[in-house]
């Protein structure tokens, strides 16, 4: 449960009951109506109202950064792998695999010309 206070950002609008999806907002309280879906009462100071929202709608300000710079991070990655041109770490980070690879399967060698056809491809998708 989020604490009162608390900068939230509207992700998503379930109910459409016309949500400032985007905007940031404050919690000013619980609705404790164990038969109402909505979980808080928002306050979003850009339309000056107050919104009754369930807890699926909204999100922190501070998960919502995370999320956001790790997928700075792995873009960061994506680019540096294809500039030096290591596919080893193209993959992994495109398979979302570990840093530990069995060694025991062999692999076969591409080309450079094969390995830009791939990345192309998979951008291109």
């Amino acid at each position: 449960m989020l604490r009162l206070g608390q900068k939230i950002y509207i992700i998503h609008d379930s109910f459409e009951q016309n949500l400032p999806v985007g905007e940031y907002g404050y919690i000013i309280a619980y609705d404790r109506n164990a038969d109402n879906v909505f979980d808080y009462v928002v306050r979003v100071p850009k339309t000056n109202k107050h919104y009754f929202v369930p807890a699926s709608d909204i999100e922190l300000e501070e998960v919502l950064l995370r999320q956001e710079a790790e997928q700075v991070e792995r873009e960061a990655l994506i680019d540096y792998a294809l500039a030096t041109r290591n596919e080893e770490l193209f993959k992994r980070i495109m398979n979302g695999e570990s840093s530990e690879e069995p060694s025991d399967s062999e692999k076969e060698v591409m080309s450079q010309k094969d390995f830009i056809k791939q990345v192309s491809l998979k951008a291109w998708i």
